[in-house]
This record gives structure tokens, C-alpha cells and sequence, in this order.
């Protein structure tokens, strides 16, 4: 009786628990002449100062538009955890300003990313050390059109076998999705005969001439989309 009266306790705490999906994200740049200095006060500030829900993986950006940056996820989290998170303790906000905002070059960006379960082909932690990102940012009122071109991505991604995690943007810039292609076998993945071309698998998953349908359907859903190669830095990270 008493487990069950407990169990009854529990429920509106089971009911308004938060799922972790929330990965806040981070990009800097080292001045040039000042890399390894900025390296080792960057890995002496994560393992110092992130832990536990506050983790961080850090990764260097090997390819687009930020190429030579580090890019930085802490989480994942829930909004109510970053929420209740408080002020952030004098010796971190010190440690930050005083041993690694003098290497860094301009003011970089930040980011929130919420995780798409039911997008994706892989869950949120299970990582890989090499991972592309392709960033889609949608259309003024097209974002419901993209979340649609990319559930029936999943179908393909699947019968590829593609590890594919697919966030949302959440209130950083313009409405949007990135997918990210954990590369387990590295990247030979990224070879044009490690896979039949997308297309090709597209036509398989929902008929001939689909790919050329849904082609033209991005064509007008999507603003905007680009690609990055990063490659995880444990020696960075928080351990």
C-alpha cells in the first residue's frame, strides 16, 4: 500500500519532468599567434569548471566558413535546468575573462539546438569523434515545410544505415534545422562509393522521379543551407 500511495506522489513530478534536449553551443576563434595558449587554458577551463549536465565537448571546425574555430556544446539540458542554473561563480567568470578572452579573436556566436527525436536516426549522446553539420535555415513561413522534407529524410537515412541527429534552432537567428551526420567509420563515410547517391536511395524509399519532387519542394521551403566538418577534441573537453 505504501508503494503505491508513493507512486501516486510521484506522478505529478513524472508528469512535469523535462526531457534533456537542449544543447547550448558555442563558437570561438584563437588569435592566430596564441593557439596553444588559448588550447591549454580552454581544456583547463572545461575540466575545471564543467561537469556533469554542464559538460563540455569541444571540436575543431575543419571545413566551411568558420574553418580554424572551435565549436563548443555543453549539455544536453532542459530549459528549467538552465533556467535554475543561478550566477555563475566568480572564479569561473574570471578564469573565462582574465586566461581566455585575450586569445580569442572577435566575439564569436552562441546557440541553442533542441534534439528531434523523431527526426533523427540516433540518440542525442550517442556520438561519434567525426560529424558533418549541415545547417538549413527555412524560408519565411516555410519552417513546417522543412520539418516535413526532413522526416522523409529519415526513411533514407535509415536504410543507409547514416547516423543522423537533427536539431531544431531555438531562439538563435533565423528559423531552421541542422543535421548532424555522426561519422562512425570516419571519414571514409564521406567517400562517393561508400553509399549509392542520395537520389538514387531517395527513388528507392518512394518511387521513381521522388527525388526530383522533393528536390523542387526544397528548392522552395529552404533559404539558406550549408556544410561544416568537425572533428572531436577530447584533450579540449571536460573529463
Amino acid at each position: 500500500m505504501k508503494k503505491v500511495l508513493l507512486l501516486f506522489l510521484l506522478i505529478p513530478l513524472l508528469g512535469t519532468a523535462q526531457t534533456k534536449t537542449v544543447l547550448s553551443i558555442n563558437r570561438v576563434f584563437a588569435k592566430n599567434d596564441k593557439v596553444a595558449q588559448f588550447e591549454k587554458a580552454l581544456a583547463s577551463h572545461a575540466q575545471k569548471f564543467h561537469k556533469g549536465d554542464l559538460s563540455w565537448r569541444v571540436w575543431s571546425i575543419e571545413s566551411g566558413p568558420d574553418f580554424g574555430g572551435y565549436l563548443i556544446t555543453e549539455g544536453p539540458n532542459t530549459w528549467d535546468s538552465l533556467n535554475n542554473r543561478g550566477d555563475i561563480s566568480a572564479a569561473h567568470t574570471a578564469d573565462w575573462n582574465n586566461n581566455i578572452m585575450p586569445l580569442i579573436e572577435g566575439r564569436g556566436s552562441g546557440e541553442y539546438y533542441v534534439f528531434q527525436a523523431d527526426l533523427s536516426t540516433v540518440q542525442l549522446t550517442d556520438y561519434a569523434d567525426k560529424a558533418v553539420i549541415n545547417h538549413i535555415t527555412a524560408n519565411p513561413g516555410k519552417i513546417a515545410d522543412v520539418q516535413e522534407l526532413t522526416r522523409k529524410l529519415k526513411k533514407v537515412w535509415e536504410a543507409g544505415k547514416e547516423s543522423v541527429a537533427v536539431y531544431a534552432v531555438a531562439f538563435s537567428g533565423e528559423p531552421g534545422y541542422i543535421a548532424v551526420t555522426r561519422l562512425r567509420e570516419g571519414l571514409k563515410e564521406l567517400s562517393a562509393d561508400y553509399r549509392k547517391p542520395l537520389a538514387a536511395r531517395y527513388d528507392e524509399a518512394y518511387g521513381s522521379g521522388a527525388f526530383d519532387t522533393w528536390l523542387k519542394d526544397y528548392a522552395g521551403a529552404v533559404k539558406l543551407r550549408w556544410t561544416e566538418l568537425i572533428i572531436f577534441k577530447p584533450e579540449l573537453s571536460s573529463k
